[in-house]
């Protein structure tokens, strides 16, 4: 142990004037409200965007693959799931690409390096999306009927199912609806309704058995769509069992969703099909997303200023009431930078300590929420019902890293004041 840092920890243990005890531990309780914000605001919004990702890809898929001219005239058009591409787009795996070198946040040019997706792709499944209206016995709501056969995978929507149960795969005649179509028209589970679809200019109308409520949260979503089994729509359009409207791809990573779209347009599809991610089919919700970044970056830097104006106030003060014991200790011999860094060790073990304070304070509220759901949100706002959490502890390193390092460099610039102090003058200090 050196002495600069041997003093330090005298400094921080000794009881000093009541005074310094209290700018202390102000500067401790600011830097736990700071960091317990920093944490609380990362949980929360990194939390929020993976429930509401978790909401949209459940129930949309991460790339829709369709006909090229469906996005023009938006007329169903039939795209066969019988050809080769689409076994193989089930074979998807990691893909290699290549991606720029960046330095400092700056792409190199012409500069690029081999790098592997996180995955491929999950799981694939067709559907059939087709207008009708729904019908109790005194209102009707107009829908998107979602065709869907036996290569849906209930496990992600199975969350979303609120009563009931979700489509048996051997059944055409069932139906799930959202709970908001159910609440207006007064509909329950295992009761019949009637569905209409219109069929060159004709009013077409099906007995269908409601055997499950789903809510998703995305009012959008809730109000519009009702599923069923595709080939009560199949027979409408005319189409053949190997015939759909378009598929719903899964991936492993969101983050590959870029590149294993331009893969399979490009590498996989044939002429006359598309492949469209997820965010440019609904932009708007995903532009929403990117805006709680804004909100998350913001949050840590006025925390981190807040730390940063707190501990460079409380550092000055510490100095001033610390003068005669730097004139001994320069008196001693200590150079100007040995003495500085008695204050910056003196500082860090300030700030760690506000720290210590600030993880069992953010952390814990963060658990307190999690495990009792005390905090609500307006659910047709927000689309969700509940302010939800998720903790990354790589995240939570960094932020406390991050925040004890930017603090603590800043703190540097106040030290330079100590050289300014003279031995004989400091001994005379009062």
């Amino acid at each position: 142990m050196n002495f600069e840092s041997f003093i330090a920890g005298r400094l921080a243990l000794s009881r000093g004037k009541s005074f310094t005890k209290t700018i202390v531990g102000i500067a401790i309780a600011a830097i736990a409200i700071s960091l317990a914000v920093m944490l609380l605001a990362n949980a929360m919004i990194t939390g929020f965007k993976k429930e509401i990702h978790s909401k949209i890809f459940g129930f949309w898929g991460h790339i829709h693959i369709s006909d090229t001219n469906y996005n023009r005239d938006f007329e169903l058009r039939p795209i066969s799931i019988a050809d080769k591409y689409y076994q193989e787009l089930k074979k998807v795996k990691s893909i290699d690409y290549q991606k720029p070198v960046k330095f400092l946040g700056f792409e190199l040019p012409e500069k690029y390096r081999t790098v592997k997706t996180k995955g491929g792709v999950e799981h694939i499944q067709p559907f059939i999306i087709m207008p009708g209206l729904i019908e109790s016995s005194s209102e009707f709501q107009a829908i998107l009927f979602k065709g869907i056969n036996e290569e849906f995978d209930w496990k992600k929507m199975q969350r979303f199912i609120v009563m009931g149960r979700g489509l048996n795969p051997g059944t055409e005649d069932e139906i799930v609806v959202s709970k908001i179509i159910a609440d207006k028209l007064g509909l329950e589970v295992d009761k019949d309704v009637i569905v209409s679809f219109v069929k060159n200019k004709n009013k077409i109308r099906r007995k269908l058995h409601i055997v499950g409520v789903f809510n998703t949260g995305l009012e959008e979503y809730d109000k519009r769509f009702v599923m069923g089994n595709m080939n009560k729509v199949r027979e409408l359009l005319g189409w053949n069992e190997s015939q759909v409207a378009g598929i719903e791809v899964f991936l492993d990573d969101i983050d590959d969703s870029e590149v294993i779209t331009e893969y399979i347009y490009n590498y996989i599809l044939p002429n006359n099909l598309y492949a469209e991610r997820i965010q440019q089919k609904f932009p708007s919700i995903f532009e929403w997303l990117k805006l709680q970044d804004i909100n998350e970056k913001v949050i840590l830097q006025l925390m981190a200023i807040v730390a940063i104006i707190n501990m460079v106030t409380v550092l000055l003060i510490l100095i001033l009431e610390r003068t005669n014991m730097i004139g001994v200790v320069k008196a001693l011999g200590a150079k100007n930078w040995q003495v500085q860094k008695i204050f910056l060790y003196y500082a860090a073990i300030i700030i760690f300590s506000g720290q210590l304070l600030g993880n069992v304070l953010g952390l814990g509220l963060a658990w307190l929420q999690k495990t009792y759901k005390f905090l609500k949100l307006d659910e047709q706002n927000y689309y969700l019902d509940t302010a939800p959490i998720y903790i990354s502890w790589p995240t939570v390193l960094w932020i406390n890293l991050g925040a004890f390092l930017v603090v603590l460099t800043f703190l540097v610039l106040p030290t330079f004041t100590i050289n300014k102090i003279r031995p004989i003058q400091a001994l005379r200090f009062k």
